[in-house]
């Protein structure tokens, strides 16, 4: 086991480094973020930013000679730099691991290598890889392999005319083609990982999306048992096949009553901030705990929640003059007596970036998700699309 007082190594400053910065101190550890970004929110708490390029190796071996072991917050470090720095500290996630996350093609082949439920897809080298598609993959979502997240780099293409134009307008080397499936529901689990093969796993999340971002997540989830138990089952197949160990995260749809694995995030995940609040222990706790070869801790619930994101078009409003930038009425959202307001502390609001979020507690899920839609109008964010 690494036991505090150790240092920790972080490979990304976003809020996700933020948490697990703030859940590594408060259990003793101290914490280098490596991000090259000088004002990321997670380089702010840390002990020492290291303000440098994921491949800057003068700057890895500086954090490979003072940390004890080095996580990531994000798919996209790239996988020459854990294999890197696994030749001097302990890396958790593997590179290996990280690696079929982070390149939507490998995701997808994983998933239909080892027999897991995925849509159906093909993958995009070049225009002809499209012209050949199976038609009864249309209408679909064309996709970058790499790079994609909160519907950035994607386009809904109706039939191979539209996906030709795509493919040529995301100028990206490979794509995924992703048949549109007619979705039930979407939910989310959260679990954790051992160096033991131990999993633990966290209520599943119920999510809505708006413009391909996250926008509200219910714990738990309003679906039957057993689809949750499955969800979790299915998750902790993909953590083991992986070999993973740390915080991981998996997207499923639910497709006629059935469940699909959308994607996997080798990390904590949006999904999961209600933990910091409704569980007995976050799934930025468990990050540190599987990363130092901790005994995992309870994922029990305590209360029901639901989570809105807080996005840098909150701090917009539109005036005769024009657009104005201002600061949201926090005193609107502090009114709910269970609410528990976070902001990630980044340098600029714009639209579309996660600046925060909040969550209400209740004993009622359904209760939780009442509040938070009235939170959520108060604060001045419109209706769920």
């Amino acid at each position: 086991m690494i036991l505090p007082p150790a240092t920790l190594g972080m490979l990304g400053g976003g809020q996700l480094g933020r948490f697990f910065v703030g859940a590594a101190h408060e259990m003793g550890y101290r914490v280098w973020v490596l991000d090259p970004d000088p004002h990321s929110p997670a380089g702010l708490l840390a002990d020492r930013h290291l303000v440098a390029a994921y491949d800057d190796y003068a700057a890895l071996d500086q954090l490979a000679e003072t940390c004890a072991a080095v996580t990531t917050e994000f798919e996209n470090v790239p996988a020459g730099t854990l294999d890197y720095l696994a030749k001097f500290v302990v890396v958790r996630p593997s590179a290996a691991a990280v690696a079929v996350c982070q390149n939507r093609i490998a995701e997808k082949s994983f998933l239909r290598e080892h027999q897991l439920p995925h849509g159906p897809f093909a993958a995009i080298h070049s225009e002809n890889d499209l012209r050949t598609a199976d038609p009864g993959l249309f209408p679909a979502i064309l996709k970058v392999s790499r790079f994609g997240y909160d519907g950035k780099g994607q386009a809904i293409v109706a039939d191979r005319e539209q996906a030709l134009a795509a493919f040529q307008h995301l100028r990206s080397e490979s794509c995924v083609l992703e048949k549109k499936l007619r979705l039930d529901d979407e939910l989310s689990i959260v679990l954790v990982r051992d160096e033991n093969g131990l999993v633990a796993s966290f209520p599943a999340a119920g999510n809505r999306h708006r413009q391909g971002i996250l926008d509200v997540s219910l714990a738990p989830a309003a679906i039957a048992p057993q689809l949750s138990h499955d969800a979790a089952a299915i998750a902790a197949t993909i953590a083991e096949r992986l070999v993973y160990i740390g915080t991981l995260a998996v997207e499923f749809f639910v497709v006629d009553g059935r469940l699909v694995v959308n994607e996997m995030a080798p990390r904590p995940h949006n999904s999961g901030h209600y933990t910091l609040d409704a569980c007995h222990c976050s799934q930025f706790e468990q990050q540190v705990r599987a990363l130092c070869g901790l005994p995992l801790a309870s994922t029990r619930a305590h209360s029901a929640a639901a989570m809105v994101n807080l996005l840098g078009d909150l701090w917009y409003e539109s005036t005769p003059a024009g657009t104005r930038y201002r600061e949201p009425d926090w005193a609107a959202l502090y009114a709910f007596p269970t609410l528990k307001l976070h902001l990630y502390g980044k340098h600029h609001a714009r639209p579309g970036r996660k600046m925060g979020h909040f969550t209400l507690l209740d004993d009622d899920p359904q209760n939780a998700g009442r509040l938070a839609m009235q939170a959520r109008a108060a604060i001045g964010i419109g209706d769920v699309d």
